[in-house]
C-alpha cells in the first residue's frame, strides 16, 4: 500500500504517540484527558480537527479482552458532488472488483481526504 508523504508523516506521528503512551503514563493520562492540546504540544504543530468535531482517544490497554471496531460517520454524499477522480484512481475502479482490499482503501482515503481536508 502506498501512502502519500502527508499520510506517511501522520502514520509516524501516530506511532510515536502510541510509543510515548506506552513509555509515559503521565503523557497517556494527558492524551486521554485533552487529546488535541496534548498532540499539539507533542508535535509542536496545530491539529486539523474540523469545526464541530472532537477527537476521542480510547485506552484499549484497559480492556485487553476486547477488540475495537470503529464505525465512522456516514459521509454526506453531497460533499462528493464535485469530486473528480484522477486518471490513476479511475483506472483503479474501471475494472470492477479485483478482490484486492487496497482498492477499497484507496477510495476510503479519497473520501476521508475530501471530507476532512
Amino acid at each position: 500500500m502506498n501512502f502519500t508523504e502527508k499520510q506517511q508523516a501522520g502514520k509516524e506521528v501516530m506511532n510515536n504517540i502510541i510509543i510515548k503512551c506506552w513509555e509515559d503514563e503521565n503523557f497517556k493520562s494527558q492524551l486521554l484527558a485533552d487529546p488535541v492540546s496534548t498532540i499539539e504540544k507533542f508535535t509542536g504543530k496545530p491539529t486539523n480537527i474540523p469545526e464541530g468535531k472532537r477527537l476521542v482517544v480510547v485506552d484499549q490497554a484497559s480492556s485487553s479482552d476486547a477488540v475495537y471496531f470503529n464505525i465512522p460517520a456516514k459521509p454526506d454524499m453531497a460533499d462528493f458532488a464535485n469530486v473528480e477522480l484522477t486518471d490513476e484512481q479511475l483506472e483503479m475502479v474501471a475494472g470492477g472488483w479485483s478482490g484486492d482490499w487496497s482498492l477499497t482503501w484507496e477510495i476510503a482515503k479519497l473520501i476521508v481526504k475530501h471530507v476532512l481536508g
